[in-house]
């Protein structure tokens, strides 16, 4: 009987931020997402984490990120089409933040679903090419 791998998330800084606080039902989610070993990362996310980083202990914890999890390769060309997505919404009057507009463009480069508690990525999801991850 072939088994078919689990689908791969990438958590939203907004996810990582509850998870840490351990707040349900995101604390739950995050972990068995660990546990079933479904979570990419990419570096604007852990960049974001460790901007808000309170003690050398939560760097220490964010430090292994790196170890842990697969990370998206970051390429220009990447960079290039977050850019290209925020502009296309941004003439069309809507403002996202490139970062945001990056971790979709980099989500839908590997395709996988994005786990966040952000509205930005509501707007996100057809131009990117993104889905969200259910949340509780």
């Amino acid at each position: 009987m072939e088994t078919t791998a689990l689908a791969r998330v990438l958590i939203d800084t907004s996810v990582w931020i509850e998870f840490f606080r351990q707040r349900e039902p995101h604390h739950g989610m995050v972990t068995k997402l660990i546990d079933d070993d479904q979570v990419v990362c990419c570096g604007i996310i852990l960049a974001e984490l460790m901007q808000g980083a309170k003690s050398d202990k939560e760097l220490a914890i964010l430090d292994d990120f790196l170890k842990v999890f697969t990370f998206i390769p970051e390429t220009p060309e990447l960079w290039a089409a977050a850019g290209k997505l925020s502009g296309k919404l941004r003439r069309k009057g809507i403002t996202v933040g490139l970062s945001d507009c990056f971790i979709a463009t980099a989500a839908a480069s590997v395709k996988v679903q994005v786990a966040t508690l952000d509205s930005h990525f509501v707007v996100l999801g057809k131009p990117a090419g993104i889905t969200l991850y259910s949340i509780g």
